[in-house]
């Protein structure tokens, strides 16, 4: 923009008034949405890491189903936020789809802690015999927790991508600051996930229910109440796109009507926009790419369809999506992975020597901390010493790419499975030597012997969980970054559904026959290190897939025009790196 003391990148005020960039945005506006993200996660890991022991113990569903439920209710968490990404980038906005969504949140919280303080919603035991839940209890229950995955939709791709716009990528200073703004995001997530697994663990288990749920519930009306206080500094994107994922459709349709043409031999001979054009209306121009040549027919002058050609611009955006589609593909295994920490590892938690002292029994989901206490470590590590140091080997602002970032994730997590399948082939060991057969039965092992699996599980995230956040947003087409970051939050979630399917079939596969199950109700009497052995081989593979689709990625190249010049970002997309990951 010409006018002094704006900002550039065209953001306005929530009445569509442009802003001053020295009263809005930056670190000051993030301040008020960080408190949101912290009580949030806390809410969520405060009902999901303790969730399989709630359905096993309270409304006593056995151990396969208990994993299996715990899986579909996470994966529809980080599925529902592909519908509020798209209300977002292309009705609402993401303030107001946020604002909506916040509340159907709260709606679920107060009634998942209302169904669980409440005797009448709960199943009765009498002298040790309980009673399977009934059609009410279950229906109430459930549809409680599934109010809160409605709510998560249109909150978790909106409050981050919403924090990113705070920063102008017109302005140096403030795109430097943003290349850190993931990093203390998912830091203040992991804040709210250690007060989870720690104190609301505890609590569940020691002093109710109803109190373990109450407290995050209160806690997530504070951050709202926190979160509107803010409003008067926050700085909104204006949509230029009428539909923005109109393109994904209509660049595939015009290249399949123009199937017969022959593309032009340089790409300067295809259809596009004059410069001037993306100046007066603020948009980014995106670079041509030699991927996916074959959208490149929607984009050549005089075609067969009746409609316009699309413009380069217009195809390299549904290019983007095609490759971040390719990478969220070998993303969905190590989601998978991730899954154990809420559900088979809590599980296996509970068959060991879970005592502190005399009298101290550790809640098995309360390990879980372990994983947010190195996350917390690691980050700042990260961010202040692993990124200057490589960014003066590698040039790269970042210190290194992003997909080189979730490649060492992807080993760390290898070396995790690793880990977890040889305690178990241990635990199993010290079951045949103490000959223990009783599902209640303590293995004579502490449970501290899994705390590897969970730290280098949280160090795994740190590369994994803000690299592929970072990733998905910084890749997608300007005007779908809401929609973007869902391909982050549906890959944890199709991981959760395929991490369900697996534990369903291998469970009937290896339980037939009066065979021993891999994953049976009495884990003293399974074989729970076949299947983590079976995860290590299936991960492994998956890394080879990865560094396949890294090879064959070519990250966004755009072009900012403006009146006084132009700006062009991502310049070194081409480049191979010496890992063969592309800069």
């Amino acid at each position: 923009m010409e006018t002094k003391g704006y900002t550039q990148d065209g953001t306005v005020d929530l009445r569509g008034r442009p802003v001053l960039a020295s009263k809005t945005g930056k670190w000051r506006a993030c301040a008020f949405l960080v408190g949101y993200e912290a009580f949030e996660r806390m809410a969520f890991y405060g009902i999901a890491s303790n969730l399989v022991n709630y359905l096993t113990t309270q409304l006593h569903e056995d151990t396969v189903s208990s994993v299996r439920n715990v899986n579909n209710w996470s994966g529809s968490v980080w599925i529902t936020p592909i519908i509020g990404a798209y209300i977002a980038d292309t009705y609402l906005g993401r303030f107001w789809t946020f604002t909506v969504s916040s509340l159907i949140y709260v709606v679920g919280m107060i009634l998942l802690t209302t169904t669980v303080s409440m005797k009448s919603l709960r199943p009765t035991c009498t002298d040790g015999i309980c009673n399977k839940a009934s059609t009410l209890q279950i229906v109430f229950f459930y549809t409680s927790l599934y109010t809160i995955a409605i709510g998560a939709g249109g909150t978790k791709p909106n409050i981050s991508t919403f924090g990113a716009d705070q920063f102008d990528d017109f302005n140096p200073q403030e795109k430097e600051h943003k290349v850190s703004f993931f990093n203390w995001w998912m830091f203040s997530s992991f804040l709210g996930a250690l007060v989870a697994t720690l104190a609301l663990v505890y609590i569940q288990e020691n002093l109710g229910w109803g109190l373990g749920y109450g407290i995050p519930t209160v806690g997530l009306l504070f951050s709202l109440f926190v979160f509107y206080l803010g409003t008067p500094i926050y700085r909104h994107k204006v949509k230029k796109t009428k539909s923005p994922a109109r393109d994904l459709i209509q660049v595939p349709i015009i290249a399949f009507w123009n199937r017969k043409l022959q593309v032009p031999n340089h790409p300067s001979q295809l259809h596009e926009h004059e410069p001037q054009q993306y100046i007066n209306s603020g948009k980014r121009q995106v670079h041509y790419t030699p991927i996916f040549r074959f959208l490149d027919k929607a984009a050549v002058k005089d075609g067969n369809s009746s409609k316009p050609p699309c413009t380069v611009t217009q195809v390299e955006g549904t290019k983007l999506v095609l490759g971040m589609l390719l990478i969220w593909l070998v993303t969905l295994i190590p989601s998978t992975i991730w899954a154990q920490i809420n559900t088979l590892f809590v599980k296996q938690g509970t068959t060991m020597d879970r005592s502190l002292g005399s009298s101290f029994q550790i809640p098995a989901a309360s390990l879980g901390s372990f994983v947010t206490f190195s996350m917390l470590l690691s980050v700042p590590m990260y961010d202040c010493y692993f990124v200057p140091f490589m960014r003066r080997k590698t040039g790269n602002p970042r210190g290194i790419t992003l997909l080189q970032r979730l490649g060492i994730g992807f080993v760390i997590q290898i070396a995790a499975i690793a880990i977890a399948y040889a305690v178990e082939v241990r635990r199993m060991h010290a079951i045949r030597m103490h000959q223990i057969m009783g599902p209640k039965e303590t293995v004579p092992m502490s449970i501290f012997c899994l705390l590897p699996q969970y730290v280098l599980l949280g160090i795994a995230d740190v590369f994994n969980a803000i690299g592929l956040l970072e990733f998905f947003y910084d890749q997608s087409p300007e005007d779908m970054q809401s929609l973007g970051t869902t391909f982050f939050t549906s890959g944890i979630g199709v991981g959760n559904f395929l991490n369900s399917f697996l534990v369903t079939v291998v469970d009937k596969i290896t339980g037939r026959g009066n065979g021993k199950s891999w994953i049976g109700d009495n884990l003293n009497d399974s074989h729970l290190d076949y299947y983590y052995g079976f995860l290590l081989v299936i991960s492994t593979l998956n890394l080879g897939a990865f560094l396949w689709a890294s090879s064959k990625y070519v990250y966004k190249r755009e072009t900012i025009e403006f009146n006084e010049g132009c700006i062009e970002l991502e310049s070194k997309a081409l480049e191979i790196s010496p890992l063969g990951l592309q800069v």
